[in-house]
């Protein structure tokens, strides 16, 4: 087929004089392209409909052999600025053999492309030099660098520094092997020269399409994804990932998952499975982020709803669930000791940081309603990961993530996710083998309380800080929803444990947490459980109980701590307001529905008038808890500073 060209001379042109292309014979132009200047194109070449190839200002383009430009492609050049081809003469465009522009992508001179290279859909090439082999894929930008020989650029890509070019991995067989398909595709379906030769095409065409889909379906599946990681941390840049159900994809509206603190390829990897595990059925975009500019550098969908699941096992990395009921860590050097998450809470430990732990069930998780198990006591490594292993133990089928925190600035360190449902760690845990220091959570029976508790008290007492109780049944746990007692009085330690230990007695089927407050700094120093449902052996000491009444506990029989039903108190509920009342602090109500309450998201039902007489205040209680039957009602008590020094759900549905 006669190429098509146009003239020397055009109206954008003026007077101006300007070479006309010169085109190879066996090339193919299509009439819809626009080629002006010094354009040579090289035989066999493809330039299909759309294209803009200007060449003006004394400037050359060469197009070598073979090669194919596709649909809507722009090659421009600046007036100054010149490459070398590999012909020796000087150009501002120049691509070699055998490769493929493909559609929508920009060259902009001075360019240099060399031969079998590959320029992905709408990537741009400016000021730069692509080393023969290359293959550049979709959505890139190559700018002011030079791209070394047979090397690999990953979708949305953005190569601006030298640095970053020599960190690109090689091209595989199987990236050849993808844009093998796609160039010999576009050559059948756009380069028809007879009706014969079409027929053959489109004979040719199925095979092609399915054979590119299943290479392609493989790579976006795993390898692609695995490039991307590998790139950005190779450029320096952070991983993230959002994830969005349909109705939130069409708007807009992404959630953005766990952060991935680890730099590690294979961790990042771990976790990135994780995350693609725990959305399945939704979008899950790949993000990187540059940290310096605090801006990102990728969004990149790596899996859609329609599509199977995508699996990076094997790809680059190794990662199994194992068949264990819990995740569990170890730090004594017992087995494969050196995991991400135990490295990550050893780091945070030797800084200064303390390690807390939260949980979520997979709809909180999907959500981000992550609950609060409060910080892991103990003095020392090993004590931390005894104290996780047996929270991962009471939590399974959960998720549980560990939080380092900077208790001096109060910002958190690193979040890891330690366990998943089903059984699935968090892709970065070492399961323990016969280690000594951990705690299999399958036998766990909750510790007793030692002396080494009125230690603690007594060191509390020493910095002036107030000491607490907080309990809660086995589902209140769960959701973290803690009740809490108005603050213990005793000048010693004695007098405290005394407390303790008779509160541990009349509530044997709740878990029990001891609370040291510095009241200046209104922070909560200490939070340590000291009892859990079942442990009847549960003592701090031997001395005889003797509950001071200010704490509003006397030594007859205490009443059920159950919350009463709708419209009335209990004892218990009546013996808070009370000792509110006495104590001179502000009580308000608030409810919440089943569900809400499920998540710990209360609504305020009002504020009780201070001033009246405890009779009063009770009667106003009972009558605001009254107008919201059929809903969860707690009582909150509030000092002075607005500090709550109690919450207890008063009524239930």
């Amino acid at each position: 087929m006669a190429a098509q060209s146009v003239s020397a001379t055009s109206p954008a042109l003026g007077s101006r004089t300007v070479a006309e292309p010169k085109i190879h014979h066996s090339a193919y132009v299509h009439v819809f392209s626009n080629l002006v200047g010094d354009v040579r194109v090289g035989e066999h070449v493809m330039i299909a409909p759309g294209t803009s190839i200007r060449a003006v200002d004394a400037m050359s383009f060469h197009i070598g052999a073979n090669t194919n430009v596709q649909d809507g492609v722009v090659i421009h050049g600046l007036s100054s600025g010149r490459v070398q081809g590999d012909d020796g003469e000087i150009y501002s465009v120049w691509i070699g053999q055998n490769s493929a522009i493909t559609h929508m992508a920009l060259v902009n001179g001075p360019a240099y492309v060399g031969s079998d290279c590959f320029i992905g859909f709408r990537t741009t090439v400016f000021n730069a030099r692509v080393g023969s082999g290359s293959i550049v894929m979709m959505h890139c930008l190559i700018q002011d660098v030079e791209i070394p020989p047979g090397r690999f650029v990953p979708s949305g890509s953005i190569i601006t520094t030298q640095q970053q070019a020599d960190r690109l991995p090689d091209v595989t067989p199987q990236d050849q092997e993808f844009v093998k398909h796609v160039i010999g595709m576009t050559k059948a379906t756009q380069s028809p020269r007879s009706s014969s030769h079409c027929a053959e095409v489109s004979a040719s065409i199925p095979p092609i399409k399915n054979d590119m889909a299943s290479t392609y379906q493989s790579k976006s599946a795993s390898a692609e994804v695995v490039d991307h990681v590998r790139q950005l941390l190779a450029q320096g840049y952070r991983i993230g990932t959002e994830h969005a159900n349909k109705r939130q994809f069409q708007n807009g509206g992404w959630k953005t998952c766990t952060p991935i603190q680890s730099t590690s390829e294979s961790a990042v990897l771990s976790e990135l499975q994780g995350c693609l595990s725990d959305h399945g059925g939704e979008y899950v975009r790949l993000i990187g982020i540059d940290p310096k500019a605090k801006k990102r550098v990728l969004e990149k969908i790596i899996q859609r709803p329609e599509e199977s699941p995508v699996s990076l096992n094997g790809a680059a990395v190794s990662r199994t669930h194992s068949n264990f009921s819990h995740a569990s860590i170890s730090s004594n050097g017992a087995g494969p000791t050196d995991s991400s998450a135990a490295a990550q809470i050893r780091q945070v430990v030797n800084r200064g940081g303390r390690i807390s732990v939260e949980f979520a069930n997979k709809r909180q998780f999907q959500n981000g309603g992550w609950q609060s198990g409060g910080f892991l006591s103990g003095s020392n490594e090993g004590a931390i990961m005894s104290a996780l292993n047996q929270f991962i133990g009471q939590h399974s089928g959960e998720y549980v993530r560990v939080v380092g925190v900077d208790p001096v600035a109060k910002k958190r360190l690193m979040e890891t996710i330690v366990q998943r449902p089903n059984g699935q760690s968090g892709g970065n845990v070492s399961p323990i083998v016969a280690a000594t220091n951990s705690v299999s959570a399958t036998h766990f029976s909750a510790p007793s309380v030692s002396a080494d508790l009125g230690s603690q008290v007594q060191q509390l007492l020493n910095q002036g800080a107030a000491i607490g109780l907080e309990f809660a049944d086995q589902r209140r746990y769960r959701a973290s929803s803690w009740t809490t007692v108005p603050a213990l009085s005793g000048r010693s330690a004695g007098d405290i444990l005394n407390t303790v230990n008779r509160f541990i007695a009349d509530h044997p089927n709740d878990y029990i947490r001891l609370i040291g407050v510095d009241t200046k700094a209104k922070k909560r120093l200490v939070e340590l459980t000291i009892s859990r449902p079942g442990n009847q052996t549960a003592s701090v000491a031997t001395q005889s109980y003797s509950a001071p009444s200010s704490n509003g506990y006397s030594n007859g029989s205490r009443a059920s701590i159950a919350p009463a039903s709708s419209g009335s108190l209990n004892a218990q509920a009546a013996d808070h307001v009370r000792q509110l009342v006495r104590s001179g602090h502000k009580l308000t109500l608030e409810f919440a529905d089943v569900r809400r309450y499920k998540i710990n998201s209360w609504q305020t039902a009002g504020v009780i008038p201070s001033g009246g007489s405890e009779s009063s205040t009770m009667n106003q209680v009972q009558a605001l808890a009254g107008q919201y039957a059929g809903s969860y009602v707690r009582l909150v008590g509030t000092d002075g500073s607005k500090r709550r020094v109690l919450e207890a759900v008063i009524q239930k549905p």
